[in-house]
C-alpha cells in the first residue's frame, strides 16, 4: 500500500477518496484552485498545493502542475476522482513517465475506450451488439446528414470522446439536422477538445444499464453487478439504483459477462463501467465504456458491501482483488440521488451562489448504514460557475425496492438548502411519481411525465404563513414569545397587524389580530388561534388551533425560506416601509440566466421575430442555452459579441414586443 497519494480533483470525490486513504492510514495531499482554497477537500487533507486560477483549463486540468506537486510532497500515487483528468491518456501515461503510479488503467486502455467510434469498433469485432449507427472518422456535415437520413430518425449524435451528457442532441428530421450537429460540436469541442461526432439510431424507451468491472493486474475481472441509471434529464443522470428493477439473473449474467469481455480486451485494470442501452424487452446494445470510477459507484457499494475507493487503492498497489466473482452477492437494494444547484423550472438551469443554509439528513459514510451521504461543500461555501453543480449524493439502502423508496422520500424531506436553487423539491415527486414508484423506467421518464412532476404552484397552507409570520413577529429575544409581547396590547380596543407576502410574485394578505382571547391569524384560505411559540436558533415551534407545529424558518434578508413537513416554501416580506418608491424593472430586456459566454447570434438588429424565436446561443458551465423569444416583436439592438463574457442578469438584448 501507498505511503501517500495525491488527489488530482475537488468536490465530494476528493473528499472520499480522503476519508477512505485515511481509514487505510495513507497520507493524502490536494490541490486546489483560487475558487477552492478554502474547500472542504482541502481541510480533510494532510497537505494542499496551489495549482492555479479557479477555471479548470487554468488548473485541475494543468496536469504537469499536478505531477509537479506528487512530486514535490512526495506522493506515490495519483488518484484522479473522476471527471477532469481520470479519463486522459496523456496525463496516465506522463504520471507513468514521471514514476508515480495513475490509480486506474493503463493509458492504453484509456485510449481504446477514450473515442466511442473507435470502442464500438473494437465491440463489434468481439461480438457485442451495437446500435444501428455511424462510427467513423468522416465528419463533413453533408455526409453525416446522409448516414442519419440512412438510420432513420430519430437520431443521436454524440460528442466521440464525450460523456456526462456534454455534446449529445437528439434529432427528429433531416431539416433539423445540420443545426443540430453545429450545436453538438461546438458544446463537445468546449468540453472535451473534440468535435468528432457519431451518429446512432435513437431507441424509443430505452433504459440505461450499467456494469460495474474491477480488474487487478494478476488477470482477475469481476462485475459488481448492475445499475440502472435510465431516469434523465438533459441526457444527464438524476437517480440511479442498484440492482436494476426487472433484471432476471440470466441477463444479469450476459451483460456482466459481455462487460468483462469488454475490459479484458482493452488489459483493462482498476475501476470501470460498461455502459449498454436495453430495450423493454431485455435486448441489450453496448453504448460506451468509462474507464473512470463514476458519480453513481455508491449504490454498487450498498448492495456489495464494499469500498470501490478501497479496492481502487489496493490494486493500484499491486494487490489482487479483494473478491473474485463467486464472492460477490447483492443484498438488498440501494438509490442514488444527485442533489445539484440548478432550477428544474428553468430547464434544469444550473444555478449559483453561497449555500447560506445546509442541512442535510443525517447518514452515516460509505458502505455501512442505510443511509449515506457523499458531499464536497459545507454551509457557507460558493456554488461558482466554474465547476460542477453538484451539492451532494444522497444513497440509501433498503431490503427491498419499496424500502428503499421509502427511505429516499424520508431523507429527501429532511434535506434543507437556501441559496442557490436546487432539484430537491423535484427529486421528491420524482420519487414519488407513479412511474418511478411502479419500475416503469425509460430515459424519457422525466419528459413524458412533465406535467405531472411540474405541477403548478400552490398558495402555502396556513402552517407555513404561521411559522413566516412567527418569524417576522419574533422580539428581540429569540427565545421569547412573539404573542406574549406587550407592544399589541391596547386599552379599550384591539390590534390588527397587516402583513403582505409574496410567493413568486404573487401577494399574499394576512392579518395578525390581537384579541382578549389571544392572537389569530387570518389568511384568504382561512383563520387559526396562535398559542405559545418556542424559537430556537432556526427552529420554531408553535400552536394553531391547539395543534403543535414545527418547522424550520431561515431568514435571508427579506426571503422566508420556511421548511415544513418535507416541504420548502420560499417567500418575501413586502416592507412597504424599506421598499416605498421601488418601481418594477423595466421590459423590453432579455438577460442572461448565468453567467456565460456568447457563441452565436441567430439574428440582427432589427429583425422581427416570432414568439419562440431562437435569438442568440450563450454557454454556460459547458452546456449551451437558447434564448428565445418571449413575444412576437423586434430585435431593437444586440449588446454583445460571439465570444463575449456576460454576467448573471446581464442585458443580452433589447427587444420590442409588437403591439396586440
Amino acid at each position: 500500500m501507498f505511503n501517500t497519494i495525491l488527489i488530482a480533483n475537488r468536490g465530494e470525490i476528493a473528499c472520499r477518496v480522503a476519508a477512505t486513504a485515511r481509514r487505510l492510514g495513507v497520507r493524502t495531499v490536494a490541490v486546489y484552485s483560487d475558487a477552492d482554497a478554502d474547500a472542504r477537500h482541502v481541510a480533510l487533507c494532510d497537505e494542499a498545493v496551489h495549482i492555479g486560477a479557479a477555471p479548470a483549463k487554468d488548473s485541475y486540468l494543468q496536469f504537469a502542475r499536478i505531477i509537479e506537486a506528487a512530486k514535490k510532497t512526495g506522493a506515490q500515487a495519483i488518484h484522479p476522482g473522476y471527471g477532469f483528468l481520470s479519463e486522459n491518456e496523456d496525463f496516465a501515461a506522463a504520471c507513468d513517465a514521471a514514476g508515480i503510479v495513475f490509480i486506474g488503467p493503463p493509458a492504453s486502455a484509456i485510449r481504446a475506450m477514450g473515442s466511442k467510434s473507435a470502442a464500438k469498433a473494437l465491440m463489434e469485432t468481439a461480438g457485442v451488439p451495437l446500435v444501428p449507427g455511424y462510427h467513423g472518422e468522416r465528419q463533413d456535415a453533408d455526409f453525416l446528414r446522409a448516414q442519419a437520413d440512412a438510420i432513420g430518425y430519430p437520431v443521436l449524435l454524440k460528442a466521440s470522446a464525450g460523456g456526462g451528457g456534454k455534446g449529445m442532441r437528439i434529432v427528429e428530421r433531416s431539416e433539423d439536422f445540420k443545426a443540430a450537429l453545429a450545436s453538438c460540436q461546438r458544446e463537445a469541442i468546449n468540453s472535451f477538445g473534440d468535435d468528432r461526432v457519431l451518429v446512432e439510431k435513437y431507441l424509443q424507451r430505452p433504459r440505461h444499464i450499467e456494469i460495474q468491472v474491477f480488474a487487478d493486474t494478476l488477470g482477475n475481472c469481476v462485475y459488481l453487478f448492475e445499475r440502472d441509471c435510465s431516469v434523465q434529464r438533459r441526457h444527464q443522470k438524476v437517480l440511479e439504483e442498484a440492482p436494476a428493477p426487472g433484471m432476471t439473473a440470466e441477463r444479469r449474467r450476459a451483460m456482466g459477462e459481455a462487460a468483462v469481455n469488454a475490459a479484458q480486451a482493452v488489459g483493462y485494470v482498476g475501476a470501470g463501467t460498461v455502459e449498454f442501452i436495453a430495450n423493454q424487452d431485455g435486448s441489450f446494445y453496448f453504448m460506451e465504456m468509462n474507464t473512470r470510477l463514476q458519480v453513481e459507484h455508491p449504490v454498487t457499494e450498498m448492495i456489495t458491501g464494499t469500498d470501490l475507493v478501497e479496492w481502487q487503492l489496493r490494486v493500484a498497489s499491486g494487490e489482487r482483488l479483494p473478491l473474485l466473482q463467486d464472492d460477490l452477492q447483492i443484498s438488498g437494494h440501494a438509490i442514488e440521488a444527485r442533489i445539484y444547484a440548478e432550477n428544474p423550472e428553468k430547464g434544469f438551469l444550473p444555478s449559483i451562489g453561497a449555500l447560506r443554509h445546509l442541512q442535510m439528513p443525517d447518514a452515516v459514510n460509505f458502505a455501512n448504514g442505510d443511509r449515506r451521504i457523499d458531499s464536497g461543500v459545507r454551509e457557507g461555501d460558493v456554488i461558482t460557475p466554474h465547476y460542477d453543480p453538484m451539492i451532494a449524493k444522497l444513497i440509501v439502502r433498503g431490503d427491498d425496492r419499496a424500502q428503499a423508496l421509502a427511505r429516499m422520500s424520508q431523507a429527501l424531506a429532511e434535506f434543507e438548502v437556501v441559496g442557490p436553487a436546487t432539484n430537491v423539491a423535484f427529486l421528491g415527486r420524482l420519487v414519488a411519481s407513479v412511474p418511478f414508484a411502479g419500475a416503469d423506467l425509460d430515459t424519457g421518464l422525466i419528459e413524458r411525465h412533465h406535467a405531472s412532476l411540474f405541477p403548478p404552484a400552490v398558495q402555502p397552507p396556513l402552517p407555513v404563513l404561521a411559522l413566516a409570520v412567527a418569524a417576522l413577529a419574533q422580539p428581540a429575544s429569540a427565545s421569547a414569545d412573539p404573542w406574549a409581547d406587550a407592544s399589541g396590547w391596547r386599552l379599550n380596543g384591539s390590534f390588527q397587524r397587516r402583513l403582505r407576502l409574496l410567493q413568486a410574485g404573487e401577494a399574499l394578505e394576512l392579518v395578525l389580530d390581537c384579541r382578549r382571547d389571544g392572537w389569530r391569524l387570518r389568511a384568504a384560505d382561512g383563520e387559526a388561534q396562535l398559542g405559545a411559540i418556542m424559537i430556537e436558533g432556526r427552529q420554531v415551534t408553535l400552536s394553531l388551533d391547539g395543534q403543535r407545529v414545527r418547522g424550520r424558518v431561515v431568514r435571508d434578508g427579506d426571503s422566508l425560506h420556511v421548511f415544513h413537513a418535507g416541504t420548502h416554501w420560499q417567500l418575501a416580506w413586502s416592507d412597504p416601509i424599506a421598499h416605498a418608491g421601488e418601481q418594477e424593472a423595466e421590459g423590453g430586456r432579455l438577460t442572461a440566466p448565468m453567467p456565460g459566454k456568447i457563441v452565436q447570434l441567430l439574428v440582427e438588429a432589427g429583425a422581427a421575430v416570432e414568439k419562440g424565436a431562437p435569438l442568440l446561443i450563450m454557454e454556460a458551465m459547458k452546456m449551451e442555452h437558447t434564448i428565445s423569444a418571449p413575444a412576437h416583436g423586434t430585435v431593437a439592438g444586440l449588446l454583445y459579441a460571439v465570444g463575449d463574457q456576460v454576467a448573471e442578469g446581464a442585458q443580452l438584448l433589447s427587444f420590442t414586443p409588437h403591439e396586440g
